[in-house]
């Protein structure tokens, strides 16, 4: 069984495509997609649209919570709250209210068994869409904010930066970003995972895509926040 475990698309639906035809091209049976759809991207609406097509589990990521409610205090730094809640109203104002409902109920996680092997996915832990665990946390972190719960493996995205760890005999896998990813690399990042008698290969995959294109819709539109998804597109990093 190969599965795929994307994540953190960010209204990039350009990069989504390149990844939906890797997945096609790597014969992928199932797919999950762990949050942050649309939000900080120049397209919101075909990003969502496309993850539909997907017809797959999909939950909630704390940008998508940021499009449902608005972008509060205290969840992001002070100096960057007001461009924020500017780039917010944008993508919400590119949605409808179907568009909006369905973000709004998502559930959080996926818990699931494949090949007796217990799979637990969420965005950013299993308590939170916004607490952040680094791919540097010793294991003790790890095993207290992200393996609380029974499982063999467990992935997440929200750092945006993809890692393979394993511990105590369990994955612990994060995605990075389909759309907007800050390891140091411009590529879409997503894992694949196959499951073959109890036995589980896990992998980071990273998919070219063609930034120039996004660049250009970004820039044909009036987004509010154009110089700073740019530098993150061609350099990989915030």
């Amino acid at each position: 069984m190969r599965l795929a475990f994307i994540s953190d698309i960010h209204g990039n639906a350009t990069a989504l495509e390149a990844v939906m035809k890797d997945l096609k091209e790597k014969a992928v049976d199932k797919v999950f997609v762990l949050g942050d759809l649309c939000y900080r991207g120049p397209e919101p609406k075909r990003s969502l649209e496309l993850v539909q097509s997907l017809n797959c589990q999909v939950i909630k990521g704390n940008a998508d919570e940021w499009v449902v409610r608005g972008v509060e205090e205290g969840e992001v730094p002070e100096q960057a709250l007001d461009m924020m809640r500017k780039e917010r109203e944008w993508t919400y104002s590119q949605l409808n209210e179907a568009d909006i409902d369905y973000l709004q109920n998502l559930p959080t996680e996926i818990k699931t068994t494949i090949s007796d092997l217990d799979i637990h996915a969420f965005h950013a832990t299993p308590d939170s869409l916004f607490e952040v665990v680094v791919p540097f946390a010793d294991d003790e972190t790890i095993q207290e904010k992200l393996m609380g719960r029974e499982a063999n493996l467990y992935l997440y995205g929200h750092i945006h930066t993809p890692y393979i760890r394993f511990i105590n005999g369990k994955a612990v896998v994060n995605l990075g970003s389909i759309g907007l990813p800050f390891d140091g690399s411009s590529q879409a990042s997503y894992s694949l995972v196959d499951i073959q008698d109890r036995s589980i290969q896990a992998s980071i995959v990273r998919v070219d895509y063609d930034i120039d294109e996004v660049i250009e819709k970004l820039q044909s539109s009036d987004y509010p926040n154009k110089e700073f998804l740019v530098n993150v597109w061609k350099n990989g990093r915030p």
